[in-house]
């Protein structure tokens, strides 16, 4: 019958000997008697197949199996002792790993200085991030891949079945190459702006968004001329740059500087019969599953929470 794997205090015995070498003294230490510790040692090096004291009248001494076990037993119980007080920090999220999405306009600028600030505040949660469009998170979180996420959407248009804590909330603004005649007028007719070909991102990554865009065309009785789709912010303003078209983008993106390219906001473009432009916003939102999440998880969002309140 094979006997079963050595348990903690046996290892302990061991090492416990290992530093006296000597049985009586080891049972003092171990607040046993000698007899049920030299029975231990004996259960032990049965048990391994290998003999790990050499023993005389006048010493006890490690064999090379013992000498080669003892920093390991050591290194063994010192990660047990520790398992009481990682539990504990695991359970108050001080410990863990967050797997986080996030979408290419969080990390102009607001990302990285959370993910900063949060190292400081709790340096054993682990932030893994992956940069991530919103068709490609809401099917991570299916798939289990992520814990929370970074989602861009129209105000109040968050994907269904998720926790959400919004983060943030900018207009859209207009891409256009400098050298475009748009870009020489001090305030662009918006009507000749949406006659202009455009530069759109698809509508799988965005839809709110994608829509809004779409629903200030047709308000104004004009039809999108889409010369290309992109999917990222940064390939959407280097093909305005390359003269493709030009582009409604978030007003964060404008943290992108791309010489020959330039931005311009609602206030800036010039309506028939009207004061100034209505451009669609959109919003950041923090996501994640519905439910008790993790403690690293609830330290994160509570973190958000407090860096975005107000």
């Amino acid at each position: 019958m094979k006997e079963a794997p050595p348990d903690l205090r046996v290892w302990r015995q061991f090492a416990v000997l290992a530093e006296e070498l000597h049985f009586g003294r080891a049972a003092r230490r171990l607040h046993m008697t000698q007899p049920p510790l030299t029975q231990a040692i004996a259960r032990l090096e049965r048990g391994l197949g290998a003999a790990l004291f050499e023993r005389t009248r006048r010493r006890v001494a490690l064999t090379a199996a013992g000498e080669a076990l003892a920093p390991q037993v050591r290194d063994l119980l010192a990660r047990a002792a520790a398992l009481p007080a990682l539990a504990r920090a695991a359970a108050a999220g001080e410990v863990g790993r967050v797997r986080l999405a996030f979408v290419s306009t969080a990390g102009f600028e607001q990302l990285p200085a959370w993910v900063r600030d949060f190292h400081a505040q709790c340096p054993g949660v682990a932030l893994e991030l992956v940069e991530a469009t919103g068709d490609v998170q809401l099917d991570a979180f299916a798939r289990g891949a992520i814990d929370a996420g970074l989602m861009l959407h129209s105000p109040g248009q968050a994907p269904a079945g998720l926790a959400r804590l919004a983060v943030g909330r900018e207009p859209l603004v207009l891409a256009l190459p400098a050298g475009h005649a748009l870009a020489r007028a001090a305030r662009p007719p918006l009507a000749a702006v949406l006659a202009e070909p455009l530069v759109l991102f698809p509508r799988r990554i965005l839809p709110s968004l994608h829509d809004a865009v779409l629903a200030l065309y047709r308000a104004h009785g004009a039809v999108p001329q889409v010369a290309q789709e992109a999917i990222q912010m940064q390939t959407i303003v280097n093909l305005v740059w390359g003269g493709i078209g030009l582009a409604w983008v978030p007003a964060s993106v404008t943290r992108f500087r791309r010489e020959g390219v330039v931005y311009r906001e609602a206030a800036q473009l010039a309506v028939a019969g009207r004061r100034r432009a209505e451009l669609p916003a959109c919003e950041t939102s923090l996501v994640w599953p519905e439910g008790a999440p993790s403690p690293a998880l609830a330290r994160f969002v509570a973190f958000v929470r407090e860096r975005t309140a107000g």
